[in-house]
Formats: structure tokens, C-alpha cells, sequence
């Protein structure tokens, strides 16, 4: 419920396991949390695989069975959420720094807005497949947006600048090679 608890989760929930016990206790060894119901295939990478249910529930939302319960405020410059292959991409590159006291910022020299990302899922959905094809860290530094679909794989020292769009709409993967600089 974003109503009643405004801040995003880290995935990180420390439970004093006391307090856990005493509830479970109390309500017969149930939280009461919320069904989720997500549909989703066997095989992720193959859409007509069989359809399943996974059915679970947020830890985040068993904050509202303990009283006195709170949330800490993690600043921005703590992390960089990596939800999707396109923010893993962003932050493996030169856009973002780690500072000597650990805290992962956008890199000064960024002169630009926000670095806008957009990969074509189906050769850049899973960390496998990004490693495959951008096995070495691309320098985004000077890039607005960069737009692949298709297949492509992307060789050491890439820069990209602007606003990149690659599109390869044959079967065959494209290399782009070692200290190439693309412009857009």
C-alpha cells in the first residue's frame, strides 16, 4: 500500500524473530499477508511453455502486522535499483561511479538528462543473455538514449554518443567491434 508507506523498497527487512514468533503464535501461524497471483510460463525464455500461477506474498507488506513497525529512509546515493537488464546495463557502464565511501551516484561528469534505455527482451531480458552480447562495460557517459532491437553483440571499449538507435532485422547477429564509437 504506497498510501500508507511512501517509500520504495531496497529489498532489505530486518525482523526481530521474537516478535515474529509471538505473532505467529497469537494467529495460529499465519500472517494474514495478501495472495499474489502471477501468471507466468515454465520456461521464461519460451512463451509457449506451459502457463503456471506462482502465488506468493510481499514481505514488504507484513510491516502492518508489527506494531511499532518502522521503515528507514535509504538515500539515493546508497544504491541504484537494478530491476531490469536495461538499469544492470546503465549501471555496469561509465554513467555511474562508486564512490571511495560505497555509495553508487551518476557520474559527475554526466552533463546530460537521464540516460534513457530501451532493449529489445527477447536477446536482453535475462543477465545471461546481456552478458553474451555486452560482455565489457559500454560508456553511456555521452549518451542521451540508446535503442537496440535485434541481435547484437558489442565488443570491448564501445562509446556510444547521442541519441542511438540500432535495429537489425535479420536473423544474423551483428558485431559491433573493439573501440568503436557510434554517434547519433
Amino acid at each position: 500500500n504506497i498510501k500508507k508507506h511512501k517509500f520504495f523498497n531496497t529489498n532489505n527487512i530486518w525482523v526481530n524473530l521474537k516478535s515474529l514468533k509471538k505473532i505467529l503464535e497469537d494467529n495460529n501461524n499465519i500472517l494474514g499477508l495478501q495472495m499474489i497471483v502471477n501468471k507466468k510460463t515454465v520456461d521464461p525464455r519460451n512463451h509457449n511453455s506451459e502457463s503456471v500461477f506462482q502465488l506468493e506474498t510481499a514481505m514488504g507488506s507484513a510491516i502492518s502486522v508489527f506494531k511499532g513497525a518502522s521503515a528507514l529512509a535509504v538515500p539515493r546515493s546508497r544504491f541504484a535499483p537494478v530491476k531490469t537488464t536495461e538499469d544492470l546495463l546503465a549501471v555496469k557502464s561509465d554513467n555511474y561511479i562508486l564512490t571511495e565511501d560505497y555509495n553508487v551516484i551518476v557520474n559527475p561528469k554526466r552533463k546530460l538528462k537521464p540516460l534513457h534505455l530501451k532493449l529489445d527482451h527477447k536477446y536482453y531480458k535475462h543477465v545471461d543473455q546481456i552478458e553474451e552480447r555486452i560482455p565489457y562495460p559500454l560508456s553511456l557517459i555521452e549518451c542521451e538514449e540508446l535503442s537496440i532491437s535485434g541481435d547484437y553483440k558489442f565488443g570491448k571499449n564501445i562509446k556510444l554518443k547521442g541519441k542511438i538507435h540500432l535495429t537489425n532485422t535479420s536473423d544474423k547477429q551483428i558485431v559491433i567491434e573493439d573501440n568503436t564509437i557510434l554517434k547519433g
